[in-house]
Order: structure tokens, then sequence, then C-alpha cells
């Protein structure tokens, strides 16, 4: 029989000197110089971004906080705001028929699916958004009726789609064709072994999608779709060329007027940072939502994690002395 002493690499640990019991000996902890080298040049590098941004004048910090909260900022946010809820909700919903348009079984409807998706995905935005701006230079009049006979009424294209309705359709239409792509891969990312295994139980379809198909999907569906979502909040500048007073129009249009360029666009840029953060910490919770099948416990939330270390650090603090750390 093989004895351990002849394969002295097996071996994982020296045995304690002679007469020295194990919870005597001393514990010395792995270094790690490399991590410490890396923290050091990165705390450098930003205490010296932290520095430039406190001490140079130019930065000019009082216009900046003149103007954060000044009346027509905010009502350009609220308008930036609008636009992307509005645009976020026909996109995801109009990308949803159409990715379940791409999965079923006729032709005719995959072949639309896949021919919006080409179009709208292959035209730029800014693109789009001129066109359907001057969609009243090609119908002047929309008519409402029956598919090739009479008609019942109808309204002038100018006051059905103005500016703002422009951007709505320009920016929903576009995000829906993205839309499509993601939702079909979340139903896509589902086994489909288990809607074989609900079919044979006699499960409804409908049952299927709602209980089994659509929380399974919503994993992969979630992280992706949201940053559809930021980037549509930061896409709502590009319509700026029909003079729509969202935020960076806004912005431009008062740095135009006052010359103090820079300020204007720390501002703009203050503003986007906190709209993508508050969407960055409802993707968390929603994703935290949707792995409750997934894994056996759930990550513990930010709150979670710093009380526990807090309670951590007391608890070594009022340890008495001389007890076992």
């Amino acid at each position: 029989m093989t004895t351990l002493a002849a394969h002295p690499e097996t071996e994982t640990a020296a045995p304690p000197p002679t007469g020295v019991s194990y919870d005597q000996l001393t514990v010395v902890p792995a270094r790690h110089p490399g991590r410490w080298i890396a923290t050091a040049v990165v705390a450098v590098l930003l205490a010296m971004v932290l520095n430039s941004l406190i001490t140079n004048p130019r930065w000019e910090w009082d216009v900046v906080g003149a103007y954060l909260t000044e009346e027509s900022i905010v009502r350009g946010v609220w308008m930036t705001i609008q636009l992307t809820l509005i645009t976020a909700a026909l996109g995801f919903a109009l990308g949803t028929v159409l990715a379940l348009m791409r999965l079923s079984r006729s032709p005719l409807l995959q072949a639309v699916s896949w021919g919006y998706t080409w179009v709208f995905r292959s035209v730029p935005l800014i693109l789009q958004l001129l066109l359907w701006y001057n969609l009243a230079y090609l119908y002047q009049r929309l008519e409402f009726g029956i598919p090739f006979g009479p008609t019942f009424g109808g309204v002038e294209t100018l006051s059905l789609i103005d500016k703002f309705g422009a951007a709505i359709l320009g920016l929903g239409l576009h995000q829906a064709a993205y839309s499509a792509e993601i939702v079909r891969a979340g139903i896509l990312s589902v086994d489909q072994g288990q809607l074989e295994a609900a079919a044979s139980l006699g499960i409804p379809r409908r049952r299927q999608s709602t209980r089994i198909v659509l929380p399974q999907a919503m994993r992969s569906i979630v992280p992706t779709a949201v940053n559809e979502v930021i980037g549509l909040f930061k896409g709502t500048s590009i319509v700026y060329v029909l003079a729509l007073g969202e935020l960076f129009y806004t912005v431009s249009v008062i740095y135009g007027r006052t010359q103090r360029v820079l300020p204007m666009l720390v501002v703009a840029a203050i503003w986007y940072v906190v709209l993508t953060t508050v969407i960055t910490v409802i993707q968390y919770y929603v994703e935290r939502y949707y792995a409750r099948g997934a894994v056996r416990t759930l990550p513990k939330t930010p709150l979670q994690r710093l009380r526990g270390e807090l309670t951590a650090v007391l608890s070594r603090f009022a340890a008495p002395r001389g007890a076992t750390r």
C-alpha cells in the first residue's frame, strides 16, 4: 500500500512542531502586493481627477449649480422622461407583437416581422425622425374608413403629427425593431422540453406562456431591455433636429445665448447620469425578483450588504480583548 510519505507533493500542510497545538500557531494572512500596488495607482489617479475638477476654475461650478434646477432645464428633463417612457412602452409593446409574429408558423407573419426589423434597423434614426415630421408632404390628410372602400372621416396630418408626435413615432417604431429581437431571444432561451412537459400535463397554452415561459424569459430580457431603455434616455437627444424642447435642445439654446458651453454641457451630463442611475437601480431589483427560481439564495441588496459589514465591524470592536478573532 502506497503511503502519503512516498508522495510528498500530495501533502497539504506540514505537521505542527512537537508539543505545539494548532490553536497556538500564528496565522499569517496571504500577501497580495499586486493588489495593493494597483489600488495605490488607482487612488492616485482618482485624486488627480478630483483635484482637477475642484481646482480648475474653468469648470464654472457656480454656473452649473445655478442652471441645474433652472425652470427651463427641469421642463427639458420632464420632456426627456416623457419621450422615454412613452416610446419605451410603444416600442416593447409593438416589439412583443413582432416577436410573436416571427415565432409563428405563418410565412406571411414571419416575413412581415423580419422585413420590419430589417428596414427600421437599417435606416438611421435621425432620418426616420425627419421622414415622420415631413409626413404631411406625402399625405396632407389622413382618412379613416373601410380599406379600399368608403371613408368615414379624416384629419389634417399636420394637426395630428406635430413635433412631439413625430418624435414619438420615430423613436417608438425604431425601438420596436430592437425590442422584437430582445423578446424573441428571451423566449427562445427557455428550454423547449419544459413546454413539452407542460403540454403533456394538459396545461393550457396561455398558462404555459404566463407561468412557465415568461418568468424564465424575463431573466434574459430584463438586462438587455434596460440597456435599451438607458440608450433611449440618451437617444432622445437626437430629437433636437425637430427643435423639440427636451433636455439637450434646451441646454443648447441656453449656451447659444449665454456662451457658457462647458457648464451647460455639464448640467446635461449630470441629469443624464441621474436618470440612468434611477433606471439602473430599478433594473437591479427587477432582476433580483425574476432570479427567485434560478438561485437557491437571492443575492443581498446593497443596503443588506452595508448593514452586514457595519454589524461585522461593530462586533469586531465590541469583542473582548484576548478573544479569538
